[in-house]
């Protein structure tokens, strides 16, 4: 007994200082500096001359950190890179314009998406020449506006006709087609404002019809005159592909690693890979290949800063891309972050920033 009396002292205080090592170890862990993965994509992460940081992301992990009192360092890496030191825990967090994926969520946990976008196409930017005007006044679309134009004022002439044919045979008499060519010269006349006068209606009927038409007419030419405007701009001209459905037929260039060249392998479309996207751009201007397909505010930033008349983004967008912040598997920090998260972004300043770096 007096063994054990001497012995239960001693034990607890050998434990005691491993129970005060233990606790001190986790202070010093929940204090330690964080490394945060990131990877310059403007306008989500730019880098500034002097080696600083800001954009979309980066200001929402400053909010972040500032809820949760993290002590943090960046560290730039590849795409993969961002994935996999979040999963072997060299990363506390990757924080880029990192797109949500089913691959991803394998390895690693992703916040809330702080962002939707799309994925864009970009495509060669050539000013018009004369021969590619001359092509363009013979593809489908010219000739479709042109023959909507020539029944329009076919309706017309023969609607004058129909009044005119008996009273006014000398300007609208003859055989019918005579009639009606008749007509559909009188019709354009009208329609273009020349008036030679060689044909006028004088019944009350060919008047009402002529009154009408000439108002008409004013709306028609100009909805025909935007119509052919359009068929001939440079955008018709200096492309063959107008939107997704045309890339299996094109040379497509994507970025190395990212959801995109994943999305093109699902889709079975070739392509060639670049280590950045001013690269892709770049093989898109040379005419090396004929689209880049990256995320759609991405390609606008670096057309805009780097690509001007050079390179130009096609309208719209497709394959929704959902940015999150990549996280360990089961981090226990995941739904306070995800709190934040949703708070912030429902917030005028998330608003106000998200106007700052893409626009209205």
């Amino acid at each position: 007994m007096q063994i054990l009396s001497f012995l239960v002292p001693l034990f607890l205080i050998l434990t005691s200082g491993f129970f005060h090592s233990t606790s001190a170890s986790v202070i010093q862990d929940k204090d330690e500096r964080k490394t945060i993965g990131i990877r310059v994509a403007p306008p989500f992460v730019i880098q500034e001359e002097n080696t600083d940081y800001n954009g979309l992301t980066i200001a929402l992990w400053e909010h972040i950190a500032e809820q949760t009192g993290v002590d943090y360092s960046f560290e730039e890496r590849s795409i993969q890179g961002l994935i996999d030191g979040v999963e072997n825990g060299e990363l506390y967090a990757s924080a880029a314009a990192l797109t949500i994926t089913s691959d991803r969520e394998e390895i690693v946990d992703f916040t809330h998406p702080f962002y939707v976008t799309g994925l864009g196409i970009a495509v060669s930017y050539q000013p018009a020449g004369f021969w590619q005007s001359l092509i363009a006044m013979f593809s489908l679309d010219f000739f479709w506006i042109l023959s909507l134009l020539l029944l329009l004022l076919l309706f017309w002439g023969f609607l004058v006709w129909i009044f005119e044919r008996k009273e006014n045979s000398d300007e609208f008499g003859g055989t019918a087609a005579e009639g009606v060519g008749s007509g559909l010269w009188w019709a354009a006349v009208t329609m273009t404002t020349v008036g030679y006068g060689d044909k006028s209606p004088r019944t009350l009927g060919g008047r009402i019809v002529g009154f009408i038409w000439m108002f008409t007419a004013i709306i028609v030419i100009s909805f025909f005159t935007a119509s052919i405007a359009s068929s001939l701009t440079v955008t018709q001209l200096d492309s063959r592909i107008d939107g997704p459905e045309d890339l299996p037929f094109v040379r497509v260039g994507a970025l190395e690693q990212s959801a995109t060249q994943t999305y093109l392998q699902e889709e079975r479309i070739g392509s060639t890979t670049y280590a950045s996207i001013s690269e892709g751009l770049r093989a898109v201007q040379e005419n090396e290949i004929d689209v880049f397909v990256h995320d759609a505010p991405i390609l606008q930033y670096y057309t805009q800063i780097g690509f001007r008349n050079r390179v130009r983004i096609l309208p719209g967008t497709f394959n929704d891309q959902y940015y999150g912040i990549a996280l360990p598997l089961n981090s226990e920090y995941r739904n306070e972050m995800n709190q934040i998260i949703l708070d912030y972004i429902a917030s005028d300043e998330w608003n106000d920033l998200v106007n700052r770096y893409l626009g209205e």
